[in-house]
């Protein structure tokens, strides 16, 4: 296993103030990039999108549960599938109801939606012990429109804002080979005033880390993920089972 050298105490605070100072780098970046993404222009949504939940069916305006924004968490669930995306799964594992709360003091709402029937998420729920909200997307465009289920028969197959010959010649093309229909994570943000919803964000893919998580935590330490892309090789000795490398 390859292991980081060893080095006395202040030839480590050395390196140490040296990351120290790229660390420092990005996170003024990130503050940038994040201010960029504030000043994103906006769509406004003029489709009436449909939903059903444990309380019945609900518009894309009553998500938002009087709140002003809205997060949807594109949870993968194909409608044949018995059990939600184990990717997914670990991800929502992650949030807990605290996080729902100071969510909702800054007047946002974060719910989860899958394409899969209502009776089939709520079985799934109930088995894993989750009481976030969520609700089915069954029979309805929402999925296709904000490109999380891939089907060239409903609509052309796009992915974290590429076409399948873009991910091909950028060999990021294993986001399409699975058979069609095909679901993919994401998260999309809307913002509401008065009764009017805009759609201000998507994001695919490694954009969803954006949302921390395990992964960030892991980031800190030696070992970090413990995937096969990462570097320095080795590192880990991967003996639990590989997952998928998907790194865009």
């Amino acid at each position: 296993m390859n292991l980081p050298q060893v080095v006395s105490r202040e030839d480590w605070l050395t390196a140490r103030k040296e990351l120290l100072a790229r660390e420092k780098e990005l996170t003024r970046a990130r503050d940038a990039l994040n201010a960029d993404r504030r000043r994103l222009p906006m769509v406004r949504v003029d489709k009436e999108y449909r939903f059903e939940g444990p309380d019945g069916p609900v518009s894309l305006l009553e998500l938002f549960a009087g709140r002003r924004q809205l997060m949807v968490g594109h949870f993968m669930f194909d409608p044949s599938w018995t059990d939600g995306c184990s990717s997914c799964s670990a991800a929502a594992e992650e949030l807990s109801p605290g996080l729902y709360a100071h969510l909702a003091v800054r007047d946002t709402t974060l719910v989860h939606v899958s394409r899969a029937p209502l009776d089939k998420i709520l079985d799934y729920q109930r088995r894993r012990g989750w009481t976030f909200p969520w609700y089915s997307s069954y029979g309805s465009d929402f999925n296709y429109d904000y490109a999380v289920t891939m089907d060239d028969s409903v609509a052309p197959v796009i992915y974290n804002y590429k076409t399948l010959d873009e991910h091909r010649a950028a060999g990021t093309d294993y986001y399409f080979s699975g058979p069609q229909p095909s679901e993919q994570p994401g998260m999309s943000c809307f913002l509401r005033d008065g009764d009017t919803v805009f759609h201000t964000y998507s994001t695919y893919g490694r954009g969803a880390e954006q949302l921390g998580g395990s992964y960030y935590f892991l980031d800190l330490t030696a070992l970090g993920r413990q995937e096969q892309w990462e570097e320095p090789k080795d590192r880990a000795g991967f003996a639990r089972e590989p997952q998928p490398d998907f790194h865009e």
